[in-house]
């Protein structure tokens, strides 16, 4: 290519990471610590949470979120095939089923009138609990547990939660959602692993909280280089509950019945106890000294992506075959991603748009993926007819702090030029 590449993404890192890290590796206390306490407690803080509890990954928080409020085998969670399959996935490690409702094509996330759909027509009440009327297709999957209670002639099918996800930041329509909830008695678990500094109003008065209240039961977040802020990988779930949260912590740590630092700092001989089989879902201190300083960037890393989103609004506003996309009424997006859809009336198919692109130094990324689409949940049939014309139609632009008007600029004429 011979020219700089424009990146999709880069982490904002400076000297403070560096020796913040440095000042933990040197400390001598590297696994999970005293800063991890601290960054779950300013991670709290900021989203305006009671409890914030760090893992490995969001991974890991989503499977911990929905174990704690019950999720096991047979059961089936509401979500979206549109987005990372790890969304999908996390409801398998459980023993259970996703089951797919489409998003809403503007917005990129689960469409509540879809969800509404769901909720009337493919579900049913037995027994004072919802279900999901064609649990026994979902044999047809990879779901081993599933088939296998199917074979037993175990009950299978009942719906355990609702998981929106609000993707690439953009916040779900979170009132209709948990209106839904609340009338068919089903909790839910936000997936936000990109939308930490995202905002939304569930009021006419516009009130704007942030996402990770949490506004449903527990919310799940990402520290992914690719994410608003990074600490090499990473996970933080948040709940207004101390039995969710307890629980969380039993878990990540092997269901040990004490933390490493309340034996440390103990005067007496602790012998731990281990509660039941538990995973080592444990954040460690070196990465959570680098998400302390993170967190103090916050303001000034989602001005800089406003600044990005807004230039590239100029910049491509006036190109008829791009979809920009647009933050609705009831929230302020964190510019996690800058999606942009490719019309049919475009010159060119969105891949080959994005090798156009690539070619003269400027790198993409397709948009969201289907969990559906994948060979783990390709018997999979559901109606999603958004979300298959937004995989194969969105490509991301690059989107990070210190990208500036001039590279815009080159992008959007790379684009037009196309």
């Amino acid at each position: 290519m011979g020219q700089k590449l424009i990146p999709i993404a880069k982490p904002y890192f400076g000297e403070e990471e560096a020796t913040a890290a440095r000042e933990a590796i040197l400390s001598g206390w590297v696994t999970q610590g005293p800063r991890v306490e601290k960054f779950e407690e300013n991670f709290a803080d900021y989203v305006g949470a009671k409890y914030a509890c760090a893992v490995s990954s969001c991974t890991t928080a989503l499977h911990l979120a929905l174990l704690s409020i019950g999720v096991g085998s047979g059961d089936v969670v509401i979500t979206v095939s549109h987005s990372f399959i790890a969304t999908a996935n996390s409801v398998r490690h459980c023993g259970a089923e996703p089951v797919f409702v489409d998003i809403d094509p503007d917005t990129f996330n689960m469409s509540p009138l879809g969800l509404e759909k769901f909720l009337l027509k493919e579900c049913v009440v037995r027994g004072g609990r919802l279900h999901y009327r064609k649990a026994s297709g979902l044999a047809k999957g990879e779901s081993p547990l599933v088939r296998r209670n199917i074979k037993k002639g175990n009950a299978i099918g009942g719906v355990a939660a609702i998981m929106p996800v609000h993707q690439m930041g953009m916040p779900c329509d979170m009132k209709a959602i948990l209106s839904l909830a609340g009338r068919f008695k089903v909790p839910v678990v936000e997936d936000a692993a990109c939308a930490i500094g995202s905002e939304i109003s569930l009021d006419a008065e516009k009130h704007w909280e942030r996402i990770g209240r949490p506004h449903g039961d527990i919310a799940c977040f990402s520290f992914h280089p690719r994410k608003v802020i990074a600490t090499g990988d990473g996970g933080m779930l948040v709940t207004n509950s101390a039995t969710h949260d307890k629980r969380f912590r039993l878990l990540r740590q092997h269901g040990m019945s004490i933390s490493d630092t309340a034996r440390h700092v103990s005067s007496t001989v602790v012998f731990e106890k281990y509660m039941e089989t538990g995973y080592n879902y444990r954040m460690t201190d070196i990465q959570a000294a680098v998400g302390i300083e993170q967190l103090k960037r916050m303001r000034e890393i989602i001005k800089d992506r406003k600044r990005v989103a807004a230039q590239y609004k100029e910049a491509l506003g006036a190109i008829s075959w791009l979809k920009l996309p647009e933050e609705p009424f009831y929230c302020r997006t964190n510019w996690q991603s800058y999606p942009v859809r490719v019309l049919k009336s475009a010159p060119c198919r969105r891949d080959a748009l994005m090798q156009y692109l690539l070619d003269r130094g400027v790198s993409t990324r397709r948009g969201i993926m289907n969990a559906h689409q994948e060979r783990p949940y390709r018997n999979s049939h559901f109606d999603l007819k958004n979300s298959e014309i937004a995989r194969d139609s969105v490509m991301l632009l690059p989107i990070f702090y210190d990208l500036d008007e001039a590279d815009i600029k080159k992008i959007a004429k790379v684009i037009r030029s196309a």
